[in-house]
């Protein structure tokens, strides 16, 4: 006789699986291995200290075996693992340079180089241009803050304040330059070296003249008639008048 299928076979062996699969998880959850151990094939075995990693694993008879990590790779926990991780370069294109080696129990502390601060790599920091002072200093963790100069003062960009222009005439000096927010005022000699030439010259010709006005009245006393005076005058008067111009033409505009 030929028997029926048995329609309860097929979830039955559905739920067996199923509670093979709990089991074997529930295992691996919670294993029986101390903290300082590690199981593998079903041992718990000793796990190996930070620096070193796992060359032999233990069996019924023997330990753990444990070597040091080779150069250039660490392990900063105890461990089960056959091989140490790489240590971190700290890449000088990125702006980074070494804060502290690495050891084979720690790993590469790397730091940014001068004038850098870090994000998630390191950044250069912002430079202020002119016309701005640096508010706030840059650090290895935040940027440099910068901020405008108001009218009246000046900065080139690497000022931590603003500096005042420069006051020309309580110095006794002209402005030869007026101030820009970049840069300071441009002071000069109060009087133009063209006009101290000119009067200079003009002192002497006068000098000459009145000199000679004088020896020719002395010398001529009887025979000098009217004429010849009024004339050395009219010409003293000339060169007074010319001097007077030229003076105008080179005196300096103040603008207020």
């Amino acid at each position: 006789f030929c028997k029926k299928p048995n329609k309860f076979r097929k979830p039955f062996g559905l739920i067996l699986s199923i509670a093979a699969v709990v089991a074997l998880n529930f295992k691996l959850c919670f294993s029986v291995c101390a903290r300082a151990e590690y199981e593998v094939n079903g041992e718990c075995c000793p796990m190996c200290a930070p620096g070193n990693h796992v060359y032999w694993h233990c069996t019924i008879d023997t330990s753990t075996t444990c070597v040091p990590c080779p150069a250039l790779t660490y392990i900063d926990e105890p461990n089960g693992l056959d091989k140490c991780f790489p240590c971190t370069l700290c890449d000088a294109g990125q702006g980074l340079r070494v804060k502290r080696n690495c050891i084979r129990s720690a790993d590469t502390v790397c730091e940014p180089l001068d004038g850098f601060y870090c994000t998630e790599f390191a950044m250069k920091h912002t430079e202020c241009s002119p016309g701005q002072y640096i508010k706030q200093a840059g650090t290895a963790l935040t940027d440099t803050v910068c901020s405008d100069c108001s009218e009246g003062s000046y900065s080139n960009g690497s000022f931590t304040t603003c500096q005042l222009h420069s006051k020309c005439e309580t110095e006794g000096l002209r402005e030869v330059k007026p101030g820009t927010v970049s840069s300071d005022a441009e002071c000069g000699n109060s009087t133009p070296v063209g006009v101290i030439a000119g009067t200079a010259g003009v002192v002497v010709l006068v000098t000459a003249v009145g000199i000679s006005l004088i020896y020719l009245k002395l010398k001529h006393k009887k025979t000098q008639t009217p004429t010849t005076g009024n004339t050395l005058i009219i010409i003293i008067k000339v060169i007074i008048i010319k001097y007077n111009f030229s003076i105008n033409l080179i005196r300096p505009v103040t603008v207020t």
